[in-house]
């Protein structure tokens, strides 16, 4: 049953409902401004989309962005990476993001980005990204932003963010970005160790965080967490599902059923693409539902499409 016109107004200004989409991507990234800025320096474009071998638009501005995903009764989460100081190169603001964002509220779910390093500014400019913005979370890329996630000098952040009551999701893993340059562009892969993350979930028990990606070469490491953390979950951006480690699947089926999470790396990869390989891992049917959507529609508080990033009374609890 289709909703009314006073209802579908509701939903658009509320963020997107979910009993009017098929999937959710948890995990998709705005390159480019729309005014030929981009997120990313050229090198460091040209050699994540070697990385990826993408052949498809790699810089859709946030309305092709929704007018795509909407097309397929599709919610996706949209962000940008902040990440200036350690790659010189000014990128695409979290401001630019969510305001973007705001025109289509039906299919997008805005989340911010800063850099970590930034001390105090950053703690405010962070709440006024929740405040006054709407970002319901926050992506953080320790390798591309040069920093060590459970160093205490970020604490001030993670405790704003909790409090807040919005999702942390930090890069976790193998990176494209740098990827077949010499010496990575510097960009150093051990500070994407979930390992490093786990330390701010135990610190942090009311934070919801999300593990971007398969963790290659950090698998069970991020398996563990998600297990024994509540608060935890991982999304399956990144990685084609049929180059998932087994052990993750065989995870999917049990203990991280209600912990695992939609997501592409759009534009590095299409849901197109994504969703033909993940039709073929061996799953159990009412697994399926979970990842797609039902498991982040419980995390991001989409239940009655509300734009409370705190509604949802069962963010943070888990399986």
């Amino acid at each position: 049953m289709r909703a009314t016109a006073r209802e579908e107004d509701a939903v658009t200004q509320a963020g997107p409902d979910p009993r009017w989409l098929t999937a959710v991507d948890v995990h998709v990234h705005v390159e480019s401004d729309g005014a030929g800025h981009l997120s990313l320096d050229d090198e460091l474009m040209a050699a994540s989309a070697a990385y990826f071998r993408g052949t498809h638009d790699r810089t859709p501005t946030v309305d092709q962005i929704a007018a795509y995903y909407r097309e397929r009764s599709m919610a996706a989460v949209v962000f940008t990476v902040e990440a200036a100081r350690a790659s010189g190169h000014p990128g695409i603001t979290s401001e630019h993001v969510a305001e973007a964002a705001a025109a289509h509220r039906d299919v997008l779910v805005p989340f911010g980005s800063l850099d970590p390093a930034g001390g105090a500014p950053a703690v405010e400019r962070a709440r006024r990204l929740v405040t006054e913005h709407g970002v319901r979370g926050f992506k953080f890329h320790p390798s591309l932003q040069d920093f060590e996630p459970n160093d205490p000098a970020y604490y001030p952040l993670y405790a704003a963010l909790e409090e807040l009551g919005v999702v942390a999701l930090f890069h976790t893993g193998q990176t494209g970005i740098g990827a077949g340059l010499p010496g990575g562009r510097g960009i150093k892969l051990r500070k994407s160790d979930p390992m490093l993350v786990d330390d701010v979930a135990a610190d942090f028990p009311g934070l919801s965080i999300v593990l971007a990606h398969p963790s290659v070469p950090w698998q069970d490491e991020a398996i563990s967490i998600a297990t024994h953390k509540a608060n935890v979950w991982i999304d399956l951006s990144g990685w084609a599902p049929k180059y998932f480690p087994p052990q993750l699947v065989r995870a999917a089926n049990g203990p991280l059923r209600h912990k695992l999470l939609f997501g592409t790396d759009f534009p590095l990869i299409t849901p197109e693409r994504w969703l033909h390989d993940f039709e073929q891992l061996d799953l159990k049917p009412d697994v399926r539902p979970l990842i797609l959507k039902e498991n982040a529609v419980r995390l991001l508080g989409l239940a009655g499409g509300t734009d409370d990033p705190g509604h949802d009374s069962d963010r943070g609890r888990g399986a």
